[in-house]
């Protein structure tokens, strides 16, 4: 692990050709370390011309090459010679993944590394064991399901998870035998470039997988409204999967999968143990800087209980270590930069100025790098902003309900959907939550269980389609029926 500053490096076209890939201009643009705010790496910018690029060299590799035309087996191997190389090479993916994101250390090597691997050897086990079926007809005719690679997979990845994302994106994708042309977060590339440079050390064919680094109106907008991308998969703000799905519709209207925003609702019943329920809603909303689609940013709490709750979870906040991400024990680091940063102390005054309570927090942490102190807002009402928009930081809102019904109603107040946490000890309560929640996922007594195997994704404008598991492999499949006659069949 690196306790201090890496040296300055430069990433261009030489570290893309490993991928297949020169880039077109040579102009480069740099990622920030968020623990100072300095630059760490210059890394080449992606523009039109070499979104172009990727699309043909992917374009090729699929109509030519020879991953589609692999037998199954032969693509799993490859995947779990990919999985074998992260675990080989955590440290450096997860130095990565810190240095230029700001999430603790040990969060990235001991939970999210972890993941990934079990992710890719999930997907290579499924390569193999995607088939059709024989249908039963009303007349003599065999009749075969088939399903095939979708072609050439647009990917577009956020910068809060970034080698997470990456995996969750390329696994299924490839397990399926299609290929890829992946867009960075102009915040993060570092950490997808490495991963995709071991991806092609297990044995990734040429041109199967594209990396391309730069920003969204540019390169993003140039891959979503490619004419030759037959999938398009989007993981970032409603706001801009909204463009996402309009750039896509308006060109040759490939299929998007969305996963969006939330602004998911944590529950807090009456019969809760109230100690686990503020650690459990703490995590929920709290880890990884706040800066989770998924975080637990509704606090609802019963009346009966609300402030014993309120007291330790302010508590707790103020118990939560601070500071450089690299030092072992750090819970929270820095902000990815300066606009979230930003953005998130203006939702702070937002709740200030509106009225709620703020009883721990509220401001920055040190002068250099974007630190925010764990904030905790009580007396919170739904027409507040806090309670509103998706903030994306360390800020918790605790609002207070009477009975079940309340909740529901309240928690389902929101165009958002994506998740949601209970807290109980009742199974009624936890079933009628359950059902009545407008969600993608429900989180009974835990919250951020993300193993390979469960879908994950969104109701309302938290976006369409699912991520994971079995169902996300239909995301990179095309079904085709095919009927054969049958002459004087023995049975029908």
């Amino acid at each position: 692990m690196w306790q201090t500053q890496p040296p300055l490096m430069t990433l261009g076209s030489q570290d893309l050709q490993v991928l297949h890939l020169n880039q077109s201009h040579g102009k480069t643009f740099p990622t920030y370390d968020p623990r100072t705010g300095d630059v760490i790496a210059h890394v080449a910018e992606g523009d039109a011309e070499d979104i172009n690029r990727a699309v043909s060299a992917a374009r090729k590799a699929f109509d030519e090459g020879p991953w589609p035309k692999m037998t199954a087996y032969e693509r799993s191997r490859v995947l779990f010679r990919f999985a074998d190389l992260i675990d080989q090479h955590t440290e450096e993916l997860a130095t990565l993944e810190t240095w230029d994101n700001g999430k603790p250390y040990e969060q990235a090597a001991k939970i999210e590394l972890p993941m990934i691997s079990r992710l890719i050897r999930y997907y290579a086990g499924w390569a193999d064991k995607i088939h059709g079926l024989t249908v039963p007809a009303d007349s003599p005719h065999l009749v075969q399901t088939i399903h095939e690679p979708i072609g050439v997979a647009g990917q577009i990845i956020p910068w809060n998870f970034p080698v997470l994302m990456f995996a969750w994106k390329v696994g299924p994708a490839l397990a399926c035998g299609n290929t890829v042309v992946i867009k960075t977060a102009e915040q993060t590339p570092l950490s997808a470039l490495y991963a995709a440079k071991l991806l092609h050390e297990a044995g990734l064919p040429p041109g199967v997988l594209n990396v391309v680094s730069g920003f969204g109106p540019t390169a993003g907008a140039a891959l979503a409204s490619h004419m030759q991308v037959d999938k398009l998969a989007f993981t970032g703000s409603t706001e801009t999967g909204k463009i996402v799905l309009e750039l896509a519709a308006k060109s040759n209207l490939k299929p998007v999968t969305l996963e969006l925003g939330g602004k998911s609702p944590f529950i807090v019943c009456k019969d809760a143990d109230v100690d686990k329920a503020v650690e459990l809603a703490h995590f929920a909303l709290f880890f990884n800087q706040g800066q989770c689609c998924c975080a637990g940013s509704r606090t609802y709490v019963h009346e009966s209980v609300y402030d014993e709750f309120l007291e330790k979870a302010k508590a707790r906040a103020l118990k939560r270590s601070v500071g450089d991400p690299f030092v072992a024990g750090i819970e929270q680091g820095p902000q990815i930069d300066s606009e979230q940063f930003e953005k998130i102390m203006r939702y702070i005054r937002s709740g200030v100025e509106s009225g709620a309570t703020l009883e721990t927090g509220g401001e920055r942490i040190g002068n250099k790098g974007f630190y925010i102190q764990p904030t905790v807002f009580s007396n919170v009402k739904e027409d507040m902003l806090i309670a509103k928009d998706e903030i994306f930081g360390p800020v918790q809102s605790i609002l207070k309900f009477k009975d079940i019904n309340e909740a529901i109603r309240r928690a389902n107040t929101t165009s958002y959907g994506l998740a949601a946490g209970v807290f109980t000890q009742d199974i009624d309560t936890a079933n009628t939550l359950t059902r009545a929640l407008k969600v993608g996922t429900v989180w009974i007594n835990c919250y951020d269980v993300f193993d390979a195997a469960i879908p994950f994704g969104g109701y309302k404008m938290s976006g369409q389609g699912r991520e994971k598991g079995i169902h996300c492999l239909s995301n990179y499949l095309q079904v085709k029926a095919v009927v054969t006659p049958l002459k004087d069949p023995a049975w029908i």
